[in-house]
């Protein structure tokens, strides 16, 4: 699959672009502000609806102005698709394929699969668990319709368990079998989810470190580790032991809503040992694993977008990193990148098919 065109109206800085893209390697050159990022951010909105920034949607409405619009040409196997998302001021947001508006947005999710890898990816290794079980819970959807819906009936099941564990504590009162009523969703859907991201880092850990092995060259062994609660009892056996701590606390403390990805360096945390450059081509090599993975599950060739990657690499690096993604057959590339003429002596070498856009 690849975008054949892209036309923005009114999002964040841009009044009105319209881009006709290569099929192979797309780069976006300009100053700092210019809007580089945010015209990758409208590629991301083609994927799965929503900002890589987490912007909200009315936050990317231009200054001055009542709506969005993303319009694009997508071109698959078979026959050439409209996508068009647009966000009103006062309304809520619609995407329409064909002109037929999806009533769910996790209908969409998988349609245009995409892998982005900016400057933000550090966070990655020196947040929360949240933000790699969002990264992972991400992948997944992008492969796996029955995970992304379990999922938000799983977290919904979730709300409603700790809206009524503080409605207990609020109103001094407690009804330990109106508690139990979520134990038997919650246990069936979080079952479901955590053998499924077991089953993905299973298979993403040895592609990542393949991946590692060629970027880097270094001889330290890295991997990706999937914790859960879930590894060490049953989940039904968590929830019923740990109801007099959830009562105190208000809410539910055990399941797979606390999983993580341990990213580690010879079986210690990255991010106790890996020298920066270590981390970088971790990184990468996480979302290269992403990109394979993702094509093999799906049978769809994601679009990669790079941000800022030239800033985050040296030229040497930045050059394999895109000759590697163009040999492994990756698909459509988008580029930012502040520096023209840095720009073309790395990526025409590559392809000649390459487009280099002033913004």
């Amino acid at each position: 699959m690849n975008i054949k065109k892209l036309s923005l109206y009114n999002f964040k800085n841009h009044s009105e672009k319209v881009f006709e893209f290569s099929p192979q390697i797309n780069c976006f050159v300009g100053n700092n502000g210019a809007g580089k990022t945010n015209i990758l951010d409208a590629l991301h909105y083609l994927s799965v609806g929503k900002s890589f920034l987490g912007n909200t949607d009315f936050n990317n409405i231009k200054k001055g102005e009542d709506f969005f619009t993303i319009n694009a040409e997508i071109q698959n196997e078979e026959n050439e698709d409209i996508i068009k998302i647009s966000q009103p001021k006062d309304t809520k947001k619609i995407i329409k394929k064909n002109d037929k508006t999806y009533e769910r947005l996790a209908d969409h999710i998988g349609y245009l699969p995409s892998v982005m890898i900016s400057p933000y990816d550090s966070n990655l290794i020196s947040d929360s668990g949240e933000s790699r079980r969002k990264f992972l819970d991400s992948m997944i959807s992008q492969t796996d319709s029955e995970y992304l819906f379990g999922l938000m009936q799983y977290q919904k099941t979730v709300q409603q368990r700790n809206a009524l564990l503080k409605y207990f504590a609020k109103n001094r009162t407690w009804d330990k079998d109106s508690l139990e009523i979520y134990d038997d969703p919650i246990t069936k859907l979080g079952t479901l989810i955590f053998e499924k991201r077991k089953n993905f880092v299973e298979k993403l850990n040895p592609i990542v470190q393949n991946f590692y092995e060629i970027i880097s060259g270094g001889k330290e062994a890295v991997s990706v580790v999937y914790d859960s609660h879930l590894l060490y009892d049953y989940f039904i056996n968590l929830l019923q032991e740990n109801v007099d701590r959830d009562r105190m606390l208000t809410y539910t403390s055990k399941g797979i809503h606390k999983d993580d990805l341990l990213f580690e360096m010879d079986s210690v945390l990255l991010k106790k040992t890996g020298s920066q450059g270590q981390q970088k081509s971790f990184l990468i090599s996480l979302k290269l694993a992403q990109m394979s993975l993702v094509k093999e599950l799906t049978h769809k060739t994601p679009i990669l977008l790079l941000d800022d990657i030239f800033d985050k690499l040296d030229d040497t690096r930045v050059a394999q990193l895109i000759k590697l993604v163009n040999q492994e057959n990756f698909g459509q590339i988008f580029i930012t990148d502040t520096h023209r003429e840095r720009t073309e002596n790395v990526v025409k070498k590559i392809n000649e098919e390459s487009i280099i856009f002033e913004i």
